[in-house]
């Protein structure tokens, strides 16, 4: 179970719609090993395929929720239908997202305050969950990430501005770049906290 590089915005393979599983055989099993591993060693809620260079439709995630969904689990093949976002600029404290793909940085980022998530587990049975507040937010951004988009994608205004700003200042938007949780120091400055105390998707 190694842990992964994380890829970086410019790779192709997060700008372009990730593939269904036809199989779920123990290639894919030994890949969603490996995405947990990455996953909690970069401290995320959430991570997508895509962003370890793998262009298939399956996402983990591990994220408290009041909404009796389990807080660690995977999906494979889903399909996310969500709220539309409230009317109005994004709250610059309580709607910032940040994202694995696009370290360091964050952007407020109004989202649908729920949604309704149908897939399949890692032993091929339908899962079904109804979520609201932060963990609709993460299942919306991995949800984008299997289609191509990554949440700075979806900003308006002056943080679409910034945030192009910031992957000029980064040298990314190109393709080869990446990091790898456990190895480079953590870019959201994790490395000091308590294991528990800070995820990011």
């Amino acid at each position: 179970m190694p842990i992964r590089p994380v890829v970086v915005t410019g790779e192709p393979v997060l700008h372009q719609r990730a593939q269904p599983v036809e199989v779920i055989d123990d290639e894919v099993r030994a890949l969603v090993a490996d995405m947990f591993e990455t996953m909690d060693a970069a401290r995320g809620v959430g991570l997508a395929a895509p962003q370890i260079g793998v262009g298939l439709r399956i996402f983990t995630w591990q994220l408290a929720n009041d909404d009796g969904i389990p807080e660690r689990g995977v999906v494979i093949n889903p399909y996310l239908t969500s709220a539309k976002p409230p009317v109005g600029d994004p709250d610059p404290h309580d709607e910032v997202e940040g994202c694995l793909s696009v370290p360091g940085e964050s952007f407020p980022l109004r989202r649908g305050e729920s949604a309704s998530l149908v897939g399949q587990d890692l032993d091929g049975n339908e899962i079904r969950y109804e979520a609201t507040g932060w963990f609709a937010r993460m299942l919306q951004h991995e949800y984008d990430h299997l289609n191509g988009f990554l949440y700075v994608d979806r900003l308006t205004g002056k943080w679409a501005r910034r945030a192009r700003k910031a992957v000029k200042a980064n040298g990314w938007g190109e393709p080869g770049i990446s990091w790898t949780p456990g190895v480079d120091r953590d870019p959201f400055g994790h490395d000091d906290d308590p294991p528990e105390e800070e995820r990011v998707d």
